[in-house]
């Protein structure tokens, strides 16, 4: 079985080693066929404590890592600019 992967944006990162995630799913009405965006929340594991909000990520699929996490961040693939200028 391939694993499952999600892309999205970090709207927390209070915890200790979890995110939260906000992916965004777009499709059309199944009747009236307007574009819908449904957000779903992933909490998912970040080792290194490495990702802000506003970053944008890649999550994967992963065994059971506490109660409500099933997630972790395989990469962050662009840095948000309250980030970097936090990091300087």
């Amino acid at each position: 079985m391939a694993l499952k992967e999600r892309v999205g944006i970090v709207v927390s990162d209070k915890m200790d080693k979890t995110v939260v995630v906000a992916v965004e799913n777009r499709f059309p009405h199944s009747i009236y066929q307007k574009i819908v965006s449904r957000t779903t929340r992933y909490k998912a594991h970040d080792a290194e404590n490495n990702c802000r909000i506003g970053d944008r990520v890649r999550i994967t699929e992963t065994r059971p890592l506490s109660a409500t996490k099933r997630w972790a961040v395989s990469e962050v693939l662009s840095h948000s600019a309250k980030s970097q200028e936090v990091s300087k």
